[in-house]
């Protein structure tokens, strides 16, 4: 008789109920003996499993199967091996394509590559081949160790169809990729590609993913099983959302279809604000919902299981700490929910399988609601019928794969048959029951950006999450506020000018609020609650803080304080430096003082099952609020420091470098012990390091876990900049064994002034520079080399701070800014040098020795973050002499620092003025890995961080090789994913610090075909289409702009200028005869700005200004800002602008070709029977007049093709194979909606790590021909 964990659960309540659990009631037990499992899991009803039909919506009759509403107990493992279940593969596939979801994009981050990367592992193990597509050349699920075939292509039906065509997979998984994967699946299925292809999309139907995007579907559909919605009208139009407002009633919500993170949602109060965001809305979704507001209920989520045998679970449940109205993903989060009644939790939870069983979700899927705050009335917000950011926060929170287990569902297994690949003794046929609290936090990086609004609502901001575990609330909370930035101590406030306003309209620093007004103002419960509507449970919890902080500081001193208070402290989340800041000492006096009581944290397994069961799980984390520990520490493992939340500038790359580092040392036998609290991460993945601590990666916490697992060593250069923060203190303080480069020589590369000193005395040159110690000293610095100068404070991460200064007005506030930024640290000033070109330097040093060295260009000039550059590599611009150089610079650095691992230089090169070869200067160097670390690998095909790895360990360290010596008949480039149109009124301006999210890699023959790949792969870009419009702006003293025109002009674009100065300068540079259309720009009136835009059908802007505007009224501001408001591509570099419109040049057709309308067919006359056609055999049918002598200007090069790709407007295409007739030729009739044709001949290749570079095909309203090689 297996054991009932329900039965135990229900005795074990009240202790349960003490840490805030709501404990279900308790469940009857089953016997599996009289009747097979697998046979009573196949008693349903065949419309429980097919999806709702959208068309008819009728009713479906749903009956129970396996599963009842009420779960049963987890099984032991004797009864999975018993073969009563045996697991059974019913979806016969044998090669699967899983979409990836692209570059990392607010919204849409890290944890699609944790996902994916699930995916891909539960496919190998089920014996089925795999490919991906993914352009992200940052993710782990890009490796080639995972995937079978890796394609690093845009995510569009074009693509992918060429893909299918190519690797013939007869199943798709569209969950695991987002937004992009899904709205991919719904267009190609409208398309009938799948039914063209015979794919199958594996798990939940693209039908129900369309019926839980479509708004006006999904509510129709809710209302069939009586299911409580908000209130709402679907519409199309600005007219129609007025009229729907009117009916549902103000205030209202805004809600965009098939949109991501909440992208184009927001509340209106009145009408013009609604006109507003409708006109907004629609230019990102076809679709919107006006709904009404439900602002201040509740907000809850449920992640619930379904397989195809209607075996349904919910796995997790989560509350917001702050009420409806702020989007889940900039909101605090906790799990479980920790203020419903029972009776609430299992009326979500009933309706939530209620839900997913109509829907017909085979998989993973959430279900959001919003709560009445007092009663049971409860809407459904809306339902993810994928994989999402909720889902990986879920998977970590309660250490259920759930990802892993979605892939398997979607191969046809069923819940009962899987064993929980945590635990191995239960089935994954039961819900986690956890015996800790969880908080989720968001990160922020509004302050980046200029002009930005830092208010949070329905559209998500926010660039990561940080998840802290704890026994508690309060220590839960606590630790997951240290996690999103160091310099939080914990619970604390910040001065506000209106501390009310600032309470009843959230921004990104509403905690901070909220922490001034019950720590420093003496507000109480109640009043917050009363102006933020957030639960007073969640209130009094911090109040408890409050009280312990005062506690701390009316003790007099640290010798003052009992072991019962510090213990006290210690189990509500107070870390050494928070009592330290109390009690008006230091850290180490703190942390010393603790130990000598005997206080040490307790390290406790998560396990799915609250140690109900034995689990031999290896997924751990602290806490104070325990008595022993969980585990043994007997490994003496080798420490990774992560690369902890997500940030602009530190994202999925470290992830990358982290978790290569960890195989590498597990490769050589190495114990390995990985500590990380991303829950978006594939290094906090339980299988990825034989321990994971999910905890913090703060000195203190870092040096409680190397004590306790009597460590080897930590090593700290793989996980950026948090990790080397606090290298020197693990070693001087600590006494840690820092593997790798010395921390003290860190500190030297760090500290800007011993940077410098030593660049001098190895003969390495670099600008000018001096020691910032007064602002009088810095301003005659400036005057002795001229302006523009840079400011550079040291330890930062993305350029923090960091920024030319172009005269001396601007000088003073702009130091004063620096300064802030790491006060401990000297400042230096140096010679900002224009026109320059960058070059990125990755390397791997073994005792000072270069062992491995990749050399980067960047495309953009110098004043660009690398980080928001475009890198190509092998460099298509520098010659032999300049790349051994380089080469010499790097062997120097390394000796000089005495480097053992990874490091990363930028290097200007600038013109001689005396003439001779150019000046390369250094600027910066990180002795650790940096972003660009996962792109080099793979386009060279050696992994760096391995190598990096066994150089700082000294174990099996690989020869000496010059990689960049290789001549490659390929290039790369990596471009920067940006996310402006997320974050309201920030300005698109690229400089020294960093703002992009996200980057994208792809493949071509040259930088030309590379990169029009590249810009492909970019979220929501739209090329712009010949006869459309395009807007030039900016700097009119240099030959920028005229170079753009020269390319674009021919192609039959309608120029425009924001100015008579553009207009004049374009017209009168410009080396063929244009006309260009001045616009006037009603800068303050959106609504008229909109007009502008749609009435000259502008598609394209060109903005080329060299400095930003000081006011949101700077016309070139306006440009760039509605720009990105409204979906049009924007390029704002020189250098990217004219390689673009070199790229336009080269891949479009031009006005003169030959128009649409008549070009009606093509027959094919191979020169042989059965040979294959080459482009002199073409004969063109032009309104019925064969002809060989049509302008089609790409037809440059005879190459063999036998097919041919056409491409519609509105993304309606077809791939047309010719087909011979009685004399041999061949046939093809292009449809007449064809607007225009051109052709190229695509490459496909794979590079030297695995990758598929794939075809670089033109994509645009045309046709591509396809290499015999390509065919099916």
């Amino acid at each position: 008789m297996p054991l009932n964990l329900a039965t135990t659960l229900a005795g074990r309540a009240p202790a349960l109920l003490r840490h805030g659990r709501r404990v279900p009631r308790a469940l009857p037990s089953r016997s599996f003996s009289s009747v097979s499992p697998l046979a009573a899991s196949c008693r349903v009803s065949m419309a429980a499993t097919r999806p709702v039909n959208s068309k008819r919506l009728g009713t479906l009759k749903v009956m129970r199967g396996y599963s009842s509403v009420a779960q049963d107990a987890p099984n032991p493992k004797a009864y999975l091996d018993s073969g009563v279940i045996k697991p059974s593969q019913t979806v016969d596939v044998k090669k699967v394509l899983v979409i990836g979801s692209g570059g990392l994009a607010i919204g849409q981050a890290g944890e699609f590559d944790y996902s994916g990367a699930q995916a891909l592992k539960a496919l190998k193990e089920a014996g089925v081949a795999s490919v991906l597509i993914n352009p992200n050349i940052a993710t782990i699920q890009t490796n080639h160790s995972l995937a079978d075939e890796v394609y690093y292509l845009p995510v569009t039906p074009e693509y992918v169809s060429y893909v299918i065509e190519k690797e013939k997979p007869d199943g798709i998984f569209l969950s695991f990729g987002g937004q992009t994967a899904l709205n991919l699946g719904v267009e190609m299925q409208r398309l009938g590609l799948f039914e063209k292809y015979g794919v199958k999309v594996l798990g939940t139907s693209v039908r129900t993913l369309e019926l839980s995007e479509d708004r006006d579907l999904f509510a129709r559909a809710l209302e069939e099983i009586n299911i409580p919605i908000a209130k709402s009208i679907a519409v199309g139009t600005v007219e129609e959302a007025l009229e729907a407002a009117e009916t549902v009633g103000y205030p209202i919500i805004v809600r965009a279809a098939y949109a991501l993170g909440g992208l184009g949602s927001g509340f209106a109060n009145n009408e013009e604000e609604l006109r507003n965001m409708a006109a907004r809305s629609l230019t990102l979704s076809p679709q919107i919902l006006v709904e009404k507001s439900l602002k201040g209920w509740k907000e809850l989520e449920y992640e619930v299981v379904r397989d195809a045998n209607n075996n349904c679970i919910t796995v997790c449940n989560m509350e917001n700490f702050d009420p409806l109205g702020i989007h889940t993903g900039d909101s605090i989060v906790v799990a479980p929910s920790q203020t419903l009644s029972d009776e609430e939790y299992h009326m979500l939870r009933s309706a939530a399988i209620k839900i997913v069983r109509h829907l017909g979700v085979v998989g993973e899927c959430n279900v959001q609601y919003a709560l009445q705050p007092d009663g049971l009335d409860y809407r459904v917000i809306e339902v993810n019928a994928r994989l999402s950011r909720s889902s990986a926060l879920a998977s970590k929170a309660t250490g259920y794969p759930l990802a892993y287990t979605a892939a398997k569902i979607g191969l046809g297994h069923t819940l009962p048959e899987l064993p929980n690949a945590v635990t191995k003794t239960t089935t994954a046929n039961f819900e986690p029951s956890l015996d800790y609290i969880v908080t989720k936090i968001p990160r922020w990086d509004l302050s980046k950006f200029q002009h930005v609004k830092r208010d949070i609502g329905s559209a998500m901001k926010s660039v990561g999450e940080v998840m802290a575990i704890g026994r508690t609330f309060e220590e839960s909370f606590q630790k997951a506020i240290r996690q999103v930035d160091p310099r939080f101590v914990g619970f604390q406030g910040d001065k506000f000018d209106d501390l009310d306003f600032e309470l009843q309209n959230p921004t990104d620093r509403r905690w901070l609020a909220v922490g001034q007004a019950m720590l420093h103002e003496n507000y109480s419960v109640d009043k917050v609650h009363e102006l933020t509507k957030i639960d007073k449970w969640f209130l009094h919890k911090l109040q408890n803080i409050v009280d312990c902080t005062r506690e701390l500081e009316q003790a007099g001193g640290l010798q003052n304080l009992k072991k019962d208070q510090v213990l006290k402290a210690k189990k509500m989340g107070f870390s050494d430096r928070q009592i330290a800041n109390a009690v008006k000492s230091t850290e180490d006096e703190v942390r010393a003082y603790r130990l000598s009581f005997g206080i040490h944290p307790w390290v406790k397994k998560i396990d799915t099952l609250a140690a109900e069961f034995p689990a031999n799980t290896n997924y751990l984390y602290t806490t104070y609020n325990g008595s022993t520990h969980d585990v043994t520490f007997e490994d003496n493992g080798t420490i990774v420091l992560g690369s902890g939340v997500y940030r602009i500038g530190s994202s999925v790359e470290f992830d990358w470098c982290a978790v290569s580092a960890t195989r590498a040392l597990r490769e050589m036998g190495e114990k390995t012990v990985m500590i990380n609290f991303n829950p978006e991460t594939v290094s906090t993945d339980y299988d990825e390091a034989d321990k994971l601590y999910f905890d913090e990666l703060s000195y203190e916490r870092v040096m409680d876990i190397y004590e306790l697992e009597k460590s080897k060593g930590v090593v700290v250069s793989v996980g950026g900049q948090l990790a080397q923060n606090i290298a020197l203190r693990l070693q001087e303080t600590g006494g840690a064994n820092v593997l790798g480069t010395d921390p003290r020589d860190i500190d030297k590369a760090e500290d800007r002034q011993k940077f410098s000193e030593i660049l001098d005395s190895i003969g390495v040159d670099q600008p000018a520079w001096k020691e910032l110690t007064s602002v009088k000293a810095a301003e005659e610095f400036a005057e002795e080399v001229g302006y523009p100068v840079l400011v550079r404070p040291s330890y930062v991460l993305s350029g923090a701070a960091m920024t030319v200064i172009s005269s001396k007005a601007d000088l003073k506030d702009k130091l004063e800014a620096a300064s802030s930024v790491s006060p401990d640290h000297p400042v230096v000033i140096s010679k900002f040098i224009e026109g320059a070109q960058e070059i990125d330097v990755d390397g791997v040093s073994a005792n000072g020795e270069l062992i491995l060295h990749a050399v980067s260009e960047h495309v953009e000039q110098a004043g660009v973050h690398s980080g928001d550059a475009t890198l190509v590599l092998p460099p298509a611009n520098l010659d032999s002499t300049t790349m051994e150089r380089v080469k010499e610079i790097a062997k120097k650095v390394a000796q000089a620092w005495k480097i053992s691992g990874p490091f990363n230089m930028q290097i200007i090169k600038a013109e001689n003025p005396e003439g001779g070869e150019p000046l390369l200067k250094v600027i910066e160097c990180n002795l650790r890995a940096s972003r660009s670390f996962p792109f080099v690998s793979k386009v060279l095909g050696t992994n760096f961080i391995d190598a990096a790895t066994k150089a700082l360990v000294g174990k099996n360290v690989p020869p000496k090789t010059d990689v960049m010596a290789v001549k490659r008949d390929y290039v790369a480039t990596k471009v920067p994913q940006f996310s402006w149109t997320r974050l309201a009124g920030a300005d698109p301006f690229l400089g020294v610090e960093m703002s992009s999210t996200g980057e994208i890699a792809c493949f071509g023959k040259d930088l030309v075909e590379a990169y029009w790949t590249s810009l492909q792969s970019v979220m929501n870009f739209r090329m712009p289409e010949p006869g459309e419009g395009l807007l030039f702006g900016g700097n009119v003293s240099k030959p920028w702009l005229t170079q753009v025109v020269d390319y674009v002009a021919p192609l039959g674009y309608k120029l425009y200028a924001a100015s008579p100065e553009v207009k004049e300068f374009i017209e009168a540079k410009s080396k063929t005869k244009v006309e260009v259309e001045v616009i006037e720009f009603p800068k303050e009136d959106k609504r008229a700005l909109r007009e502008v835009f749609k009435k000259y059908d502008i598609r394209g802007c060109f903005n080329l200004a060299e400095s930003r505007g000081k006011t949101t009224l700077d016309v070139d501001y306006v440009m760039r800002r509605n720009a990105v408001d409204f979906g049009v591509p924007l390029f704002m570099e020189p250098q990217t602008a004219i390689l673009f419109a070199q790229c336009m040049s080269e891949k479009l057709p031009r006005s003169e070709g030959i128009p649409a309308e008549h070009f009606l067919g093509l027959t094919y006359h191979p020169s042989k029977p059965n040979a294959p056609l080459s482009i002199s055999d073409l004969v063109f049918s032009y309104n019925n007049i064969e002809t060989n002598d049509l302008p089609l200007p790409s037809l440059s090069e005879a190459k063999p093709f036998t097919s041919l790709n056409v491409r519609r407007r509105q993304s309606s295409f077809g791939h047309i194979h010719t087909k011979a007739d009685v004399k041999g030729h061949h046939h093809l009739t292009i449809p007449a909606t064809a607007d225009i044709v051109s052709t190229t001949q695509p490459q496909h290749g794979v590079d030297d790590h695995g990758g598929h570079h794939g075809p670089a095909l033109d994509l645009f309203d045309q046709c591509a021909l396809s290499h015999q090689e390509h065919l099916v």
